[in-house]
């Protein structure tokens, strides 16, 4: 299947026994044919951990996403830093997604390698060699549309110091940051944004493209709360838009409008339009939707839907499509069984993993749900720390699926993953760039 992208040489990549996962003595194998193979997770074959991502869940998701922002209008902007595979951002931009959010140079570059070509840095732009970059990447790809984000006079005197060395054939692109007092990046106050966009607009190397904000950390769960404080943050957008609008400080045919983390995207679709004397694009940037998760996005999740109206209440949610499975490889004491995971492995800074599916070759034919009880207490560098019933029939050797929290510090532990169909047969590999 042709992709939206150039993925050659990712399907040419070779894994071999240097690979976190890869089966034991196995000859090196093209990325491309690990589907041919006939592997399944279930069969003993593959060793433990396994960080597996189902095929049906992401498609799933790719589908439901691309609904809601059809459904509110808005565009998508998925955040790459989530899975830094550019094999899910050629399946996010094929359904409907207009561009790839990053959070570092770096990662730009990974995605003008293979063929992104609108970008948001959702951060700051610092850094002699970081603006270079920038530079040369926009001068080589003409086709390249590059915003990053800016916050303060200071930063915009590093990046015209730096863009003067420079040929440029086009000024750099800039996003004003509003930030919330005790938070992370973004003019605190409204005056500071706009005193920014003004000095923007006499720069010879950087014009203004927009107004974005990040309201993620801020994300209680308390949804009658979130929802008062994400509407406040962008009527304070819209604030500030209209009055850089009015003073004609906005250089490109459209203003762009950005918020978006993955536990509040629904009231950022409904609150932050705005009609402008310019095309207005409103671009979330969630990107932990594709795989989301068994924890933390599950729980907010509930609220989005529950903020969203019958119809999405009625209809399935996300799925989650990363799983990390292990082998049960100690029972020391009753009520404790210990697995081939850990802080390497599985993501444990939101929350630990949570027990999921139990499986027993030669008993199962499938994964089997387990006891709501069963609960992940801890989790060493390469151990996870499993609490039962005394009773509970788990056995040395047996399989334990585990879903995550937080995907993203999951697939920075992985250079390659596995995907699976939904009776856990290798379909393929995705390969990351962390």
């Amino acid at each position: 299947m042709t992709s939206i992208l150039n993925l050659e040489a990712i399907e040419h990549e070779l894994l071999d026994g240097r690979t976190k996962g890869f089966p034991y003595g196995t000859a090196p194998i093209r990325l491309a044919d690990i589907g041919a193979q006939g592997w399944n997770l279930l069969d003993g074959g593959l060793p433990f951990p396994q960080a597996v991502l189902k095929d049906t869940a992401l498609a799933h998701n790719h589908a439901w996403m691309r609904d809601f922002t059809a459904a509110t209008g808005v565009l998508l902007a998925p955040h790459g830093k989530t899975t830094m595979a550019p094999q899910i951002f050629a399946q996010q931009l094929e359904a409907g997604a207009w561009g790839i959010t990053v959070a570092t140079v770096q990662q730009l570059a990974i995605c003008v390698r293979f063929g992104v070509r609108r970008v948001i840095m959702a951060n700051q732009l610092v850094g002699a060699s970081a603006i270079a970059e920038v530079v040369r990447l926009r001068e080589r790809h003409e086709d390249l549309e590059f915003h990053f984000l800016i916050d303060s006079i200071a930063q915009l005197q590093l990046v015209e110091a730096e863009a003067r060395r420079h040929t440029l054939s086009r000024r750099l692109t800039a996003l004003v940051e509003l930030g919330v007092a005790g938070g992370r990046t973004g003019c605190r106050t409204e005056d500071e944004a706009l005193a920014l966009a003004g000095a923007i607009k006499g720069s010879t190397t950087v014009e203004l493209a927009g107004i974005e904000c990040y309201e993620g950390l801020q994300i209680t769960g308390d949804s009658a709360r979130d929802a008062a404080f994400v509407a406040g943050l962008m009527q304070m957008v819209h604030r500030v838009a209209l009055a850089c609008d009015r003073a004609q400080r906005f250089a490109g045919p459209a203003i762009i409008l950005s918020a978006g983390g993955s536990a509040a995207f629904d009231i950022v679709a409904r609150e932050l339009p705005a009609r402008l004397s310019k095309p207005v694009q409103t671009i979330l940037r969630s990107g932990c939707y594709v795989t989301h998760d068994s924890g933390f996005y599950a729980r907010m999740l509930e609220n989005v839907k529950a903020r969203s109206g019958a119809a999405w209440q009625a209809r399935p949610g996300l799925r989650p499509a990363l799983e990390v499975w292990a082998l049960v490889q100690s029972r020391p004491e009753p009520g404790l069984a210990l697995l081939t995971m850990g802080k390497r492995d599985a993501s444990f800074d939101l929350d630990l993993p949570s027990v999921q599916w139990q499986f027993r070759g030669g008993r199962d034919t499938s994964p089997q749900p387990v006891p709501g009880v069963w609960k992940i207490s801890a989790m060493n560098d390469q151990h996870a720390y499993l609490r039962i019933p005394a009773e509970a029939d788990l056995r040395v050797g047996d399989l334990i699926g585990s879903g995550i929290s937080h995907p993203c510090t999951t697939f920075d532990k992985w250079r390659t993953l596995f995907t699976v169909d939904d009776a856990y047969r290798v379909t393929g590999a995705v390969l990351t760039f962390f």
